[in-house]
């Protein structure tokens, strides 16, 4: 029995003992009175051992409704009534519920009303003091909605300052219920009322409990509270996952030292914590789990827990590699931005020598001598602008030129062109090549690309190899089922095994600043898996680096495609005299691309006049008529106006005989000059359509009667 009970039962038994003795000493004066007062001492120690009673029955249990229905029976029982409720507020609304009821009032079991609709219990309620109502001839007192009743008395349940409900009594019977009764109920109200408030917070505290074990299980990271010594104390299951443990085994285990990696850095983020050093989270990746972790401490407090703390325990490796794929994409957009400056840089003079070279190989003058070295200019011209369209397609991922391609060819000519430099720096260089190779699908100055990036990364890895270590890079080719195969293998010191995920990784790079990009295999990585192919690297001859590029294969071609070679044929047809001589105006502010089409055309027999710029075009313009006009659309006439637009909008009786060239790259280029509607052609362009295109605007506007 709690103290303040012990209190309370002491004082009654005094008083009420003190009063009993008093009557019991004027006995002897009556009779009566004595037997009286014994009878009252009877009922007054009944009471007081069923007050004790009570008190034991409350004690065991902390359920309110429980509790409600134990106070209502004691009530029932030693105050003569019709019937008995305790009505308790409801946390957080305003409404009464009933939690416990007998006699006449038994119905009333678990109803719950609004406190406007309280009546007596909700009056009570709101003081501190016992409520009395009885009927007044016609009118009763209504105890809660709906419910009227004779004669009733309701005792507030007040504890700690508050109110948690209201017990009252019921009786239809008239000069019912005695100033005994009232006593009696107001201290089993008293007594009730913080038996009820104890086991509302004890209910508050287990519904707390509930919700955080329930958020703390329900958590996705990890979490788990470490004590001093670094174990864990407690952990929830997403930290299991985590760990790939189940949750049994991790409990009690040193997190630092047996969980995870032993990282100096964790072992200082707790002990800052614990010295209450405010430590921002620590993100790195840990090798046991394989994972990328950050982890957050904070400081438990208390005596019994001190030099505890808790930590969140937050898997990020999918953050990590969207982030690292973000700044990529970002490092990429920026390399795009340059490599469209870098092409519209290198696709005027790649015109000039283009077209220079061919022009030279029509010429039957040209000693034969000299042919084979205007093949390789021209060639390798060639090969430099697809090389320029190639980084253009990884930057944009734009389409390639597909077409049949034999592998072996690709081979023996990236052969031919890098064999002399490999044989001064002293390096065997061996090609094996399959009979009968079946032909690709693909783009063949792209696959070019991919046999001379892994040749040069196989030449790099082997130049630093010891004097006593082979220098050897191998290509070989065969044909698995419907895939061809290229191996490129070299006998250099081999990838390190942590490096590997990272080789194709673009910008990645093991070479000294200066002596590499980190492009060439993530530029090879997107040419092959851009044709449906995939690469591998294994370990090569005598522990180098081998990779493996696999393709697929198409049917052969109805006529095997020309090699590069024979691409440039020793003399292009010129197209038929023309009836008269046509004037051509040429604007570009590359002097070698304007000498490049003067030549071009002077020797068809027409007329050709350049303009420096501009400027100088549209003076010329007004002039005199031309015929024919090649012009750089993005050359500024003045702030904020191209001469496209100028000679679209003002004179739009040229569009039919202007051929716009064009070294810009960028794809809203092509949109806009398709939305002039002229003719355009993309740098660097060859001399056949340099041909087409004028031999088509002449005699179309010739067979209309256009020209004169």
């Amino acid at each position: 029995m709690s103290g303040w009970l012990l209190a309370v039962v002491v004082a009654v038994a005094a008083v009420t003992a003190g009063y009993l003795l008093g009557r019991l000493h004027a006995g002897h004066r009556l009779g009566d009175d004595a037997d009286h007062a014994r009878g009252e001492l009877s009922r007054r120690l009944n009471e007081l051992f069923s007050l004790q009673e009570l008190s034991y029955a409350l004690s065991q249990s902390l359920e309110i409704d429980r509790i409600a229905d134990q106070v209502v029976r004691y009530v029932s029982r030693f105050i003569e009534s019709d019937g008995c409720v305790v009505a308790l507020a409801t946390e957080g609304e305003p409404r009464l519920r009933v939690a416990a009821a007998q006699g006449s009032l038994s119905r009333l079991a678990g109803v719950e009303v609004s406190d406007h609709e309280g009546g007596l219990v909700a009056a009570a309620m709101g003081g501190e003091h016992l409520e009395v109502a009885e009927a007044d001839g016609q009118r009763r007192p209504r105890l809660l909605a709906g419910v009227d009743v004779g004669r009733a008395i309701a005792a507030p349940l007040r504890a700690h300052g508050a109110t948690v409900g209201a017990v009252a009594v019921v009786s239809e019977a008239p000069g019912a219920f005695t100033q005994e009764d009232l006593r009696l109920l107001s201290t089993v109200a008293m007594h009730a009322a913080i038996t009820l408030a104890n086991a509302r917070l004890v209910d508050l505290i287990r519904q707390g409990k509930e919700q955080w074990e329930t958020t703390f299980h329900a958590l996705g990271d990890g979490l788990a509270v470490i004590d001093q010594r670094g174990c864990i104390r407690r952990a929830n299951p997403a930290l299991a996952r985590l760990l790939r443990k189940p949750l049994t085994d991790i409990i009690g285990k040193n997190l630092t030292g047996e969980l995870l990696d032993r990282s100096i850095e964790l072992v200082a983020l707790f002990d800052s914590v614990r010295s209450g050093v405010a430590r921002g989270p620590l993100t790195r990746r840990f090798d046991s789990i394989d994972r990328v972790l950050r982890v957050s401490a904070s400081q438990l407090r208390g005596d019994v827990i001190e030099g505890w703390v808790v930590a969140l325990i937050e898997d990020v490796t999918e953050q990590k590699s969207m982030e690292a794929q973000l700044i990529q994409t970002e490092k990429m957009a920026a390399v795009g931005q340059l490599v469209s400056g870098v092409a519209h840089e290198l696709n005027n003079p790649l015109t000039s020598i283009v077209g220079l070279s061919e022009f030279l190989l029509e010429q039957t003058a040209t000693p034969e001598r000299d042919r084979d070295h205007l093949k390789v200019i021209h060639e390798q011209a060639e090969r430099a602008a697809q090389i320029v369209r190639n980084l253009l397609t990884f930057a944009r991922k734009g389409p390639a030129d597909v077409g049949a391609v034999d592998l072996n060819d690709v081979v023996r000519r990236a052969a031919a062109l890098i064999g002399y430099e490999l044989k001064l720096r002293q390096i065997e260089f061996e090609v094996q090549l399959a009979d009968a190779l079946p032909p690709i699908r693909g783009d063949r100055y792209q696959i070019q690309q991919v046999v001379l990036n892994l040749v040069t990364n196989g030449v790099q890895a082997v130049s630093d190899n010891p004097p006593d270590r082979p220098r050897i890079v191998r290509v070989t080719t065969s044909a698995v089922n419907d895939r061809t195969i290229l191996r490129v293998t070299d006998s250099g010191p081999g990838i390190p095994e942590n490096l590997m995920p990272e080789i194709f990784t673009p910008f990645f790079t093991t070479k000294d600043p200066g002596k590499g990009t980190g492009l060439g295999l993530s530029i090879t990585f997107g040419i092959v898996e851009g044709h449906n192919g995939t690469i591998t690297v294994e370990r090569g001859l005598d522990g180098g680096a081998a990779f493996v590029v696999s393709l697929p294969v198409t049917a052969p071609p109805s006529q095997p495609a020309p090699a590069p070679h024979q691409q440039v044929p020793a003399a292009t047809p010129k197209p038929r005299a023309a009836a008269r001589e046509r004037v051509m105006l040429i604007v570009d502010e590359d002097p070698a691309v304007r000498r490049m089409i003067g030549t071009l055309f002077s020797e068809d027999r027409h007329r050709v006049e350049a303009a420096r710029n501009a400027a100088h075009a549209v003076e010329l313009l007004d002039d005199r008529t031309y015929d024919l006009i090649f012009a750089d659309p993005r050359a500024a006439v003045g702030p904020g106006e191209t001469l496209a637009d100028l000679l679209c909008s003002r004179q739009p009786e040229l569009k039919p005989r202007i051929v716009f060239m064009t070294a810009d790259v960028r794809p809203e280029t092509d949109d806009w000059l398709r939305g002039l509607g002229c003719r355009y052609l993309r740098k660097p362009f060859n001399l056949r359509e340099l041909r087409e295109a004028a031999t088509d605007i002449l005699d179309r506007h010739e067979q209309a009667g256009a020209l004169s």
